[in-house]
């Protein structure tokens, strides 16, 4: 894009602070955003990181603008409706499961199974995006959100047609918990689409109660308006947010998957580079995969440091490997609601049963971005405290991996 063009579209599709909670304020007509110190750093932080480090091309600011405000104008309306309707705040959220792993570990699939069972409730794509007011079952309104929460994905897969290579986006399935505690402005959502190292180095760092707090509070929301269930949640993210997850929800249990790295690193360095490329100017494959190579990681390390402090007890974590969830799904689910201490019910099992084994996962992304070598010498104290061995695929290179 040539300057001047891009200096246009930069003063037409402003990102100013002040000028973004005006116009959210503008368009529901609200004024609380139950403003912390999380918020208001994150946010300060993601926009500058947006400016000086993303690289956005046109599409990429119209998207992120966008984004910003949806999030924005859905944390006044979710302010609101907890003032309107006091029993959202009344709601328990008992014994909920997390799933997670290193980001491609295959939490994905897991959680879509668990999700059949019509005892579980596991929070939809379109009910996260659009969770104003408390959804009502099956209803109209949740029709209309259902459709315009599908009309989103198509432009986006339209934006992104190598994307439906590498990923499934259907309103209706399973959402992950990094994309709730987005309304906090303090998640590890925003890094799939575009490169914000100075934010990322500020949420890495962070107490991430409040984080949780506001996860607490959608799943609270949600669950206002429809029969009682057990939560079944899914994020990598987690792994960064361990100490704060138990502090929200002391009777969690938490599932860890575990995958050949290098496999793993594969399949989300394709998918985020992919997404990255689509908003911004600069997004280079060997960089995106070095990046989350470390994040993940690093994340690893520091679920690992949470678990040995024994700060939560042992009991409430299970180690299951991707492979055997691939090879049995119904034992390796046995296993997870053995731990989880619920009965798999045979309505749970023949559901299960029934859900397409490709319908969604891990899916490495073709290419040679990732240095399987720098992978498993980063990750060698991971594959030896849980026995994770090499299921190593060669896969042609692309430059547009």
């Amino acid at each position: 894009m040539k300057p001047v063009a891009a200096d246009m579209w930069r003063r037409v599709l402003d990102l100013d602070r002040p000028a973004l909670l005006a116009e959210a304020r503008r368009r529901t007509r609200l004024e609380d955003f139950a403003e912390d110190e999380t918020f208001d750093a994150g946010f300060r932080l993601l926009i500058r990181s947006y400016e000086a480090e993303s690289h956005l091309n046109l599409i990429g600011r119209v998207f992120t603008r966008q984004n910003t405000l949806r999030l924005l104008t859905s944390r006044l309306r979710l302010v609101d409706d907890r003032r309107r309707h006091p029993r959202i705040a009344d709601g328990e959220v008992r014994r909920p499961l997390f799933l997670t792993g290193i980001a491609g570990s295959g939490a994905t699939r897991l959680h879509d199974l668990l999700a059949q069972d019509p005892d579980n409730r596991a929070p939809l794509h379109w009910e996260v995006a659009l969770p104003s007011p408390p959804p009502r079952g099956r209803s109209d309104d949740a029709n209309r959100r259902i459709a315009a929460a599908e009309g989103h994905l198509r432009w986006l897969a339209g934006l992104q047609p190598r994307m439906r290579r590498v990923r499934r986006l259907e309103a209706r399935l399973p959402e992950e918990c990094s994309v709730i505690t987005s309304y906090s402005f303090a998640s590890f959502a925003f890094q799939e689409a575009h490169d914000v190292p100075t934010y990322d180095a500020w949420l890495e760092s962070l107490d991430l109660t409040g984080s949780y707090a506001w996860h607490r509070a959608l799943l609270q929301q949600l669950q206002l308006r429809a029969r009682r269930a057990r939560w079944v949640l899914s994020a990598p993210a987690h792994l960064f947010g361990l100490r704060a997850l138990f502090a929200t929800y002391p009777d969690a249990s938490v599932v860890f998957i575990h995958r050949d790295p290098v496999e793993a690193t594969r399949a989300v360095a394709g998918f985020t580079a992919i997404h990255r490329r689509t908003f911004s100017s600069a997004a280079e494959p060997a960089t995106v995969a070095r990046e989350v190579t470390e994040r993940w990681a690093t994340a690893m390390s520091r679920a690992c440091r949470f678990r040995d402090s024994c700060a939560a007890p042992a009991g409430r974590f299970l180690d299951v490997h991707y492979e055997d969830l691939l090879r049995d799904p119904l034992e390796t689910i046995g296993r997870v609601y053995a731990h989880w201490g619920v009965p798999l019910t045979d309505a749970a099992r023949s559901r299960i049963r029934r859900f397409p084994a490709s319908a969604r996962g891990a899916c490495p992304s073709p290419g040679s971005a990732v240095d399987p070598e720098w992978v498993d010498e980063r990750y060698r104290w991971y594959r030896e405290r849980f026995a994770v061995a090499s299921r190593r695929v060669e896969w042609p290179s692309s430059s547009g991996s």
